[in-house]
């Protein structure tokens, strides 16, 4: 009896290990930073370093949200700012729907957590071999107000994703 169910654990850890390790065959970076109690201040950055091996190829880039019930508004507005190895950068403001039209938030998810992975550059080409760096800001503001929302409730992780395009 004690055979099988040292067994039956085995096959267990066997399957953890392979969904664990399975391949993602389009992610080239995939990483996500936790964002401080839920509270993204409006001039603190989301700051993700990066190295680009292959310009021939291109490559979709994804900005991944994830919310919780604690995010009070319909949409998300972002700002970036795209570092390349020569020092040039790009800077792109972005708007995101996250609610359907009743109010329900978008994105993957059986929890209060939502994730959504939004498009941010589609079928882009690198310039250039080297090190890059993306800042990501949030950029919201309450209706009829001129300052932004100083801390922006709601947002627990924010991630970056690269996938070269099969």
């Amino acid at each position: 009896m004690q055979r099988l169910i040292n067994s039956k654990n085995i096959v267990y850890k066997l399957l953890i290990l392979l969904v664990l390790t399975s391949c993602d065959s389009k992610g080239i970076f995939d990483n996500y930073r936790t964002v401080n109690k839920g509270k993204w201040e409006i001039n603190t950055p989301v700051t993700f370093q990066f190295t680009v091996k292959d310009t021939l190829a291109n490559k979709n880039l994804f900005i991944n949200i994830r919310n919780n019930n604690d995010y009070e508004f319909s949409n998300l507005f972002l700002i970036t700012k795209l570092k390349f190895p020569d020092g040039h950068f790009l800077t792109d403001t972005l708007e995101y729907n996250m609610t359907d039209k009743k109010g329900n938030f978008l994105g993957t998810g059986f929890s209060e957590i939502k994730e959504n992975k939004l498009f941010y550059k589609e079928q882009i080409l690198f310039p250039a071999v080297g090190d890059y760096q993306l800042e990501v800001f949030q950029a919201m503001r309450k209706n009829g107000e001129v300052l932004g929302v100083q801390e922006l409730e709601g947002i627990t992780d924010v991630g970056f994703r690269i996938e070269k395009i099969e």
